[in-house]
């Protein structure tokens, strides 16, 4: 019953600064010292800390007389916005944009779609045409994505061993964090990004250095546009927006233009046969029933629409992390 709190604590605390400057400090302060660097009033704060205390983000020692408050070290890793593996722009989208939509999920229960119109009060074909209304909204989605794969990223990337294609596209691939990956792994691969001309223009301002000459970008999309000939098309978090007819579209398209004895690796959180779990898949599922015309598939679902697209060899690994790897190939003729 208390979930969503439990979020909102995590959520505001991150937004307001309280684990930066607690980073920052170096050493343990008092609520009165906090509230003064971050213009908070005490009391709301010190009720604030208490909660972060109590959901293990915080630590509270009392030897002195007084309240100190520090980070744990998982706050330190995952809710600074200095860490390497920082999840708050992750969280922010979370709170500004998925917590505001699940308000209307009974909505997305009952009517069976997205309610990113009714959440925010914009007309849009899709999820990504309102995320992208403005460059504040597009670069804020763009960091996110680029959050997640600088967590998870080499998990799925050494899921299989893809040493054997040397040229790589990897769909949809904004910021370049899985391209950076993949060149990280394998010495010899040679990258392309297609994305839209304006993730693309946002992606080499802020994401992507122009020393990375293995990385290649091309402009497009992927559903109306020519899309490059590969060894190797990567779909991350990809498939999961779309509804089983585009999914299907796509895939065919990609299959058409896949070189002889390529492949596809498909990265989706994937759900239990029995659609019991994971946990993290279930509610990844239900937000995109409320932002997008997707949803989150089992392994054989997967394996399905690639199949019907003409892929075979269908391999599915489970990393044990949030986002699984699905290798399907293009078998050489004969």
């Amino acid at each position: 019953m208390d979930g969503f709190l439990v979020s909102k604590t995590m959520f505001a605390a991150c937004e307001l600064g309280v684990f930066d400057i607690l980073f920052l400090s170096e050493i343990p302060m008092s609520c009165e010292e906090i509230a003064k660097h971050l213009c908070t009033s005490v009391e709301g704060l010190e009720t604030l800390l208490n909660a972060c205390v109590g959901l293990k983000l915080l630590t509270a020692e009392t030897g002195t007389g007084k309240v100190l408050y520090s980070n744990t070290d998982l706050s330190d890793l995952y809710l600074t916005k200095s860490s390497p593996k920082s999840l708050c722009h992750l969280l922010d989208f979370y709170s500004h944009c998925i917590y505001h939509c699940s308000y209307f999920l009974t909505d997305a229960v009952r009517e069976g779609k997205s309610q990113h119109e009714r959440a925010f009060g914009v007309s849009s074909r899709n999820a990504f045409d309102a995320l992208y209304r403005s460059d504040e909204e597009m670069l804020n989605f763009l960091k996110l994505m680029n959050t997640i794969w600088n967590v998870c990223g080499e998990d799925v990337i050494t899921a299989f061993d893809l040493s054997c294609f040397s040229k790589v596209c990897d769909l949809g691939g904004c910021t370049g964090a899985i391209a950076k990956q993949c060149i990280a792994t394998y010495p010899k691969q040679q990258v392309i990004i297609f994305d839209l001309p304006k993730v693309l223009t946002m992606a080499k301002q802020h994401f992507i250095s122009a020393n990375e000459k293995r990385i290649t970008l091309c402009e497009g999309n992927f559903f109306e546009d020519s899309i490059p000939e590969a060894d190797l098309y990567i779909l991350a978090r990809i498939i999961h927006d779309w509804s089983e007819e585009k999914c299907l579209k796509l895939l065919k398209k990609v299959y058409s233009v896949c070189k002889s004895g390529g492949g596809i690796l498909v990265i989706e959180a994937i759900l239990n046969d029995d659609r019991c779990g994971p946990r993290s898949s279930q509610m990844l599922s239900l937000i995109m029933l409320i932002q997008t015309e997707g949803k989150e598939r089992t392994s054989t679902e997967y394996s399905h629409l690639l199949e019907n697209a003409g892929f075979k060899n269908i391999q599915v690994k489970r990393t044990g992390k949030l986002y699984d790897a699905i290798l399907g190939r293009k078998c050489t003729d004969l």
